[in-house]
């Protein structure tokens, strides 16, 4: 055991982990306040399941390609103020689309949230795995974690909004403006300091070369660069097969459950709110399963949880079946985004902070892609045909997770 684990965490540390928890927090809780509107703004305009599948995607598309201009904001501004800054504008596209009056406005608005969405989930990782490396142990799951529990109090007031009979102006509105004011105060108790390395412009002094001191020496170790090429390109296809399930529950799992399954719309509601609630009891568990088994094990086994969950499901659809079935694809992808970018984040050969940038700006590929291809499935075929993704995606775990480490003896 090292002395950074014996070390107990100074009062400043403590608080930014808080800190950063509250901005996991609010990014998990803005986008989840929109998502059960899908359905009555799917109706107001008048589109079928592709013209659907195709303007949500515009969501990960502005993500792509703002992602790689992350890294460039987080090094000029820190990371911090790039996380809260992003939060706010994520805030305003959010409720822009919730009131654009045409698919064009739709999906520029979402476009405009994706964008700013992937900034803020650089800047918030970035700034949690600075924090992590001050406490000399993993709390990365927990930051995802406190995600998960932002993603199911979004849903929830969304449902009680619907429930309510409250519109969908004011409801956002007030959405957008209590995250934005929590993220702001957040930020007051954030790490000082920039986030490079010591040498480096804008590196902030002894707070960056404290952090620096704390990276593991695997940073700077030689490897090969086809070695580093394939376990990253395998990382990005982890985070990504995590991605593709937690937008089949955001983009279609109200949609599946009242269009196919004839479930009522607050019922319907209850498909995500479970995903996103087991997946937060997957991070909460995450760091403790991981000391004890080592990713690789956690991640099959989560992988084999999701496919077959959710494979049951679809096989025998019905209401509580289904809303079972995503509950477990919640669960079993827990742990897979965290684990990826915190693997990137180490990988030796690499500056710090790339790898986990290029996994974060590539894995939403999946939300880019999965959209149009369900959509397109689901009008070819049916929306229970397109959601075979989820255990599709659970396959793919199980045949790459040998890049993630092992149990540490």
């Amino acid at each position: 055991m090292t002395v950074d684990v014996l070390r107990r965490p100074a009062l400043a540390e403590r608080r930014a982990r808080v800190a950063v928890a509250v901005l996991f927090f609010t990014n998990g809780a803005l986008f989840a306040n929109l998502l059960p509107r899908y359905p009555q703004i799917k109706a107001d305009l008048g589109i079928g399941n592709a013209a659907y599948g195709l303007a949500v995607a515009a969501f990960p598309a502005g993500a792509i390609a703002a992602g790689l201009a992350a890294g460039v904001l987080v090094r000029r501004f820190g990371s911090a103020r790039v996380a809260v800054g992003g939060t706010l504008v994520t805030g305003a596209g959010i409720l822009s689309a919730g009131l654009g009056g045409s698919v064009a406005l739709f999906a520029a608005a979402l476009f405009l949230a994706g964008a700013a969405d992937a900034v803020t989930d650089v800047g918030q990782n970035v700034h949690g795995l600075r924090v992590q490396r001050r406490y000399g142990r993993s709390i990365i799951n927990s930051f995802h974690a406190i995600w998960s529990i932002g993603a199911v109090t979004g849903g929830s007031m969304a449902a009680g909004a619907i429930a309510l009979g409250v519109s969908r102006g004011p409801h956002l509105l007030f959405s957008a403006v209590l995250f934005a004011v929590a993220a702001c105060v957040a930020l007051r108790f954030c790490l000082p300091g920039g986030d490079n390395p010591p040498g480096e412009e804008n590196a902030g002094g002894e707070d960056a070369a404290e952090d620096h001191a704390r990276r593991p020496a695997r940073h700077t170790a030689p490897v090969p660069g086809a070695r580093t090429s394939y376990v990253l390109a395998a990382l990005v296809l982890i985070a990504t097969a995590g991605t593709l399930v937690e937008d089949a529950g955001s983009s279609w799992a109200t949609l599946y459950l009242s269009a196919s399954l004839h479930a009522s719309v607050a019922l319907a509601a209850s498909g995500y709110v479970a995903l996103v609630g087991a997946q937060f009891a997957g991070r909460l568990l995450g760091d403790r399963l991981v000391d004890r088994f080592g990713q690789r094990a956690v991640a099959r086994s989560g992988a084999l949880i999701a496919a077959v969950g959710m494979g049951l499901a679809l096989a025998v659809p019905t209401v509580p079946g289904t809303i079972l079935g995503f509950a477990a694809a919640g669960f079993g992808v827990a742990t897979l985004v965290p684990a990826a970018m915190h693997e990137a984040d180490e990988l030796p050969g690499l500056k710090p902070g790339s790898g986990l940038t290029i996994v974060s700006w590539l894995m939403r590929l999946g939300f880019l892609l999965s959209p149009p291809v369900v959509g397109l499935v689901a009008d070819a075929t049916s929306l229970r045909a397109g959601l075979l993704v989820v255990p599709l995606a659970g396959v793919i775990v199980l045949l790459l997770a040998g890049v993630l480490r092992p149990r540490r003896d």
